[in-house]
């Protein structure tokens, strides 16, 4: 078995749509700044898996340069990782992530996003767990002028 951990954190920007785990988060004035649909949570996840294959990181596959990834959804970058460790013989066992949002609160959202990451990564849902908490009102997630987000992954060969 092998690990990985996975760090992402945009700043809000308003007149953008806030998009976490593959959901639309309806209640946010703001959304995530990036290249992509810029969603945090999937960067974080998608970095956890490279790291635990060894395959390096998010900005090596998928450059914010390179227009291709313009605007893209990130689920769709999630299932291009499920393939690249497929390639290379790994099978996901276990994610565990954690999204830092002062506002709005996520929890109704907790089902979705689970069932949208464990189809886009090609897992049960039971295998994919999504925390949230808040900043306590300090640095920037406390502040609500970004979220941050934190996953750890595990595959076998």
């Amino acid at each position: 078995m092998r690990v990985g951990i996975g760090y992402d954190s945009h700043r809000l920007e308003a007149g953008r749509t806030l998009v976490l785990g593959g959901v639309e988060i309806e209640e946010s004035e703001a959304g995530l700044a990036g290249h992509s649909d810029a969603d945090v949570l999937t960067h974080a996840i998608i970095d956890a898996l490279l790291g635990a294959a060894g395959l390096g990181d998010i900005g090596q596959h998928f450059p914010d340069k390179d227009e291709r990834w313009k605007d893209v959804e990130s689920l769709d970058l999630l299932r291009r990782v499920r393939e690249l460790l497929h390639e290379e013989r790994y099978e996901i066992t276990n994610i565990d992530a954690t999204v830092a949002c002062e506002s709005p609160r996520l929890g109704p959202y907790r089902d979705e996003m689970r069932t949208r990451l464990a189809d886009a990564a090609g897992v049960e849902p039971t295998a994919l767990n999504v925390k949230f908490t808040t900043g306590e009102r300090m640095g920037f997630v406390g502040r609500a002028e970004g979220i941050a987000a934190l996953a750890t992954a595990s595959v076998v060969r």
